[in-house]
């Protein structure tokens, strides 16, 4: 079973890390898996989860809980990819739940939420939960963190039926909580006590200024367009440093809690496709998001405590690549106590070259999944009717009601322009660049 999911994504074989969830979680009742992120965590658990499911009921039968919308989607679309044939639903705040009611009226074998929705289609009765055996807590930390511990407690409270509980972590929490039902545990723990990834390369960079926004401005320059995220501590902070380097000419977009779900999806898809190579953000992007491959780590804004620092850092040099972490500092700034590895001061270069625009962008089409749209369709429509090829068309991202593709930049207009009054699979649509 195990190389066949591992056939249908792509991967060679599972890691260390991996190899001994899988083993452990299918041994034993409980199991608190502690591991950085990016590590695979999400395949850990779904493997043998998906060893507990059952074929012919029609009924919920394990739930996986996570602190945000885009971890929940990421490990939905996970499990898509694995090709089990059992029935997958994601449910979560900031579109119509009328939309996931109408899913659950037959019941998936997974159920994937953040803990508010998934509450509130407990209370409506929108599903049974006494079929639900098995139970993820996943980003355990961060969900405590966000506050969910109360919504949490109230849905482990309603499942009767609980024989295997799955916590994740990516810090180790002092203690677990009681609504958890954790009583007797095996411990995985992959928390590397070295804080510094291998390829990792730590930098500090001066500013003459307290804003530090000409300091960032010039490092975005030196740096030029290699897949960078830049760390602020407030959302407010996130947009207004955008704002300025949009003004500067840089391309960037921001990326906060506080956007709407349709915003906040375009937004990680333009970074994910390689339409925006900069992304201004706040610390949930520090964690549980499909952002991978990033070069460059920036903190604008000193962390607040070592783990942020830690987690940040965790977004590049992973899986033994390299990276660069960047700490800017104003001159009334000093460097954390908690940093004891060694730090190398840069000097900005002066040059005031714009980082390169690049070489995609995202056209949007307004259908999906739910429309009968799959990427196999999205490829022979831009071929057939805009003349595209292979080469000039990037990752394409299908979801329930719209698509996104990355296409080369300079086939945008023209694009635009022969497929604007087309269909697809006869279904007229709606086409256009995604600024």
């Amino acid at each position: 079973m195990i190389n066949k999911i591992l056939g249908n994504l792509n991967i060679k074989s599972l890691n260390v890390m991996q190899l001994s969830a899988v083993e452990t979680i299918s041994k034993h009742k409980d199991t608190i898996l502690l591991s950085p992120t990016g590590s695979g965590k999400t395949l850990a658990f779904l493997i043998p989860v998906l060893k507990t499911l059952e074929t012919g009921k029609n009924t919920v039968q394990a739930l996986v809980l996570t602190p945000s919308r885009e971890l929940a989607l990421q490990i939905e679309q996970v499990f898509r990819a694995m090709n089990t044939g059992f029935k997958v639903s994601c449910c979560y705040g900031g579109h119509k739940m009328s939309i996931e009611k109408n899913n659950l009226t037959e019941p998936p074998a997974l159920l994937i939420g953040t803990p508010g929705r998934i509450l509130d289609h407990i209370t409506r009765g929108n599903f049974n939960p006494d079929s639900i055996h098995t139970l993820v807590l996943d980003e355990f930390d961060k969900s405590l963190e966000m506050g969910f511990q109360e919504e949490m407690s109230a849905i482990t409270a309603r499942l009767k039926a609980i024989d295997k509980r799955i916590l994740t972590s990516a810090t180790r929490a002092s203690e677990i909580p009681v609504f958890t039902g954790i009583t007797n545990p095996r411990v995985l723990d992959y928390l590397n006590e070295d804080k510094v990834a291998e390829g990792l390369t730590c930098n500090i960079v001066k500013s003459v200024s307290k804003d530090k926004l000409s300091a960032l401005f010039q490092l975005l320059c030196d740096i030029g367009g290699e897949p960078t995220l830049v760390f602020c501590n407030h959302r407010d902070a996130a947009k207004r440093v955008s704002d300025s380097l949009t003004q500067s000419g840089v391309i960037n977009e921001y990326f906060h809690g506080g956007l709407e779900q349709n915003i906040r999806e375009r937004v990680l898809g333009k970074f994910r496709n390689g339409s925006c190579d900069i992304l201004i953000c706040t610390d949930l992007a520090s964690r549980g998001l499909d952002i991978p491959e990033v070069k460059h780590v920036i903190h604008y804004h000193l962390p607040l405590n070592e783990e942020g620092y830690t987690h940040r850092n965790g977004r590049t040099a992973r899986m033994h690549a390299e990276g660069d972490s960047y700490l800017i500092l104003s001159e009334e700034e000093a460097v954390p106590a908690y940093l004891n590895e060694e730090l190398n001061s840069i000097q900005l270069s002066g040059k005031r070259t714009l980082p390169p625009k690049p070489a995609f962008g995202t056209l949007y089409i307004g259908k999906g999944k739910k429309d009968k749209i799959n990427k196999i369709d999205v490829v022979g429509f831009l071929m057939q009717k805009a003349g595209l090829q292979k080469d000039e068309i990037g990752l394409i991202e299908v979801k329930d009601f719209f698509s996104y593709v990355a296409i080369k930049r300079t086939k945008m207009s023209e694009t635009i322009r022969l497929v604007r009054n087309e269909k697809i699979k006869n279904k007229k649509v709606v086409i256009e660049e995604c600024d």
